[in-house]
C-alpha cells in the first residue's frame, strides 16, 4: 500500500526444492498426477494449488498468493508420497498484482519512451502496457484506472511503481489525478 493506493497480490509464484528430489513418475503412479511433455502436474484441493514437478524434482506452486499457502501445498504433495519435508528450500518467483490508479486512463496515449519504460497500446486486450525498466516489471492499465502489474518481484515495488507512473501519467497529460 502507497498513499491512496492499494497494491493487491492476486498470485505468487513460489518453488521448492526438497532434500531429495521429487520423482515425476511416483507422482503419476501414486498421485494420480499428469504427465505433460517433460513436468508432471497435480492439482490439489486442499490447500488449493496447482504443483508443476519439474525434471530436475523440483516442485513449482502456482494459485496461492500467501507463500504459507504454497508451502503447505508442497508439503502436502511430500507427505501424501510418504517424504519428510526436512529441509524443504524456497525460491521466490515473480507476483501477479492489481490496483486502481481511482481515475480515468488514457490508454491509448500510452505510447513510445516514456522516461522508465516503453508503452504500447493493445488492441486486442484494450488496455496500454508499459515495460517499466526502473521497477523491473510490466503494468497493463486500463480505461477505469484499473492496473494489473505482472513479472513484479515484491508488493512494495510495485507500490513504488504506482506511485510513480500517477505523477508521470499527470505530468503527460494522461491522466486526470
Amino acid at each position: 500500500m502507497s498513499g491512496n493506493i492499494d497494491v493487491t497480490v492476486e498470485n505468487q509464484l513460489v518453488r521448492f526444492v526438497a532434500a531429495e528430489p521429487i520423482d515425476g513418475e511416483a507422482v503419476v503412479e501414486h498421485l494420480q498426477g499428469q504427465r505433460v511433455g517433460k513436468m508432471v502436474i497435480k492439482a490439489l484441493r486442499r490447500p488449493r494449488a496447482t504443483l508443476v514437478i519439474d525434471t530436475e524434482g523440483r516442485i513449482t506452486v502456482h494459485g496461492t498468493h500467501r507463500i504459507e499457502a504454497a508451502r503447505d501445498a508442497a508439503k502436502e504433495l511430500l507427505l501424501r508420497l510418504g517424504k519428510d519435508d526436512t529441509g524443504l528450500k524456497t525460491e521466490y518467483g515473480p507476483i501477479i498484482a492489481s490496483f486502481y490508479f481511482n481515475t480515468p486512463i488514457k490508454v491509448q496515449s500510452i505510447t513510445g519512451s516514456l522516461g522508465a519504460g516503453e508503452g504500447r497500446y493493445d488492441d486486442r486486450l484494450d488496455c496500454g502496457i508499459i515495460h517499466d525498466e526502473r521497477h523491473d516489471l510490466v503494468l497493463h492499465i486500463w480505461e477505469n484506472g484499473r492496473c494489473v502489474v505482472t513479472d513484479g518481484r515484491h508488493p512494495k515495488m510495485v507500490a513504488m511503481a504506482a506511485v510513480y507512473w500517477q505523477s508521470k501519467f499527470k505530468e503527460l497529460g494522461i491522466s486526470s489525478f
